[in-house]
C-alpha cells in the first residue's frame, strides 16, 4: 500500500492524496496522545527496547523503499507523501520512547508529559536545542544519540533525495516550457 498512491494524468498527487495524508497524520498523533503507554518504561525494559527498535527497523525499511522509489523514478507513485507519513511516525515513536523512558527517575530533566516528549523529539530533530528538557541520564542520552543518528541517517537521505526529485521535475518543466 505504502507508495502505490496513483498519479493522475496530470502528474501531481491528486487533492485526495493530501487530504488522506493530513487526516492520517492526525490520527496518528490523535493515537499518540490517546494510546495506552504504561506498557512501556522502566518496569518493563526488554519491552520497551524491542518495540522501539522494531518500530524504527520498520520505518527506516519502509523509508528506504521510498527512497528506492525517487532514485529510480518509479511510476505510479507519490513517495513524497508516504515520506511525510513515515517522518511523522517516526517522530511519534521517538516521542514514545522519550515518554516512557521519562518514567525513569533521573531520566530526564523538564520532560513530564506526551507534550513535553513530543516537543522534546521535535526540537532535538530540528537541532534547536533549547535547554529547558534535558537528557540526565545515560539511557536518555543513548536514546538521543540514537534519534540524531536516525535523523542523520533516514530522514536527510529522504529529504535529500525528495528535493533532488522536485528539482528534476522543474527542470523537465522548465526545459518543456522554455524560458518566459
Amino acid at each position: 500500500m505504502l507508495g502505490n498512491v496513483r498519479k493522475t494524468a496530470a502528474g501531481p498527487a491528486p487533492v485526495w492524496a493530501w487530504s488522506v495524508l493530513g487526516i492520517t497524520v492526525a490520527s496518528m498523533v490523535a493515537a499518540y496522545f490517546l494510546l495506552p503507554l504504561n506498557w512501556f518504561g522502566p518496569q518493563r525494559p526488554v519491552l520497551s527496547w524491542t518495540v522501539l527498535i522494531l518500530a524504527l527497523t520498520l520505518i527506516a525499511v519502509l523509508l528506504l523503499v521510498q527512497i528506492w522509489y525517487v532514485v529510480t523514478d518509479r511510476e505510479g507513485t507519490h513517495p513524497g507523501i508516504v515520506i511525510l507519513l513515515l517522518v511523522c511516525l517516526s517522530v511519534l515513536v521517538f516521542s514514545a520512547g522519550y515518554y516512557g523512558l521519562a518514567k525513569e527517575p533521573g531520566q530526564f530533566s523538564g520532560l513530564h508529559t506526551r507534550l513535553d516528549a513530543l516537543y522534546f523529539t521535535v526540537v532535538t530533530l530540528a537541532t534547536v536545542g533549547y535547554g529547558d528538557i534535558t537528557a540526565q541520564g545515560q539511557t536518555a542520552r543513548v536514546l538521543v544519540i540514537l534519534q540524531i543518528v536516525y535523523n542523520f541517517v533516514f530522514l536527510t537521505a529522504a529529504a535529500t533525495s525528495l528535493s533532488r526529485k522536485v528539482r528534476s521535475r522543474l527542470d523537465k518543466r522548465l526545459r518543456r516550457t522554455g524560458p518566459r
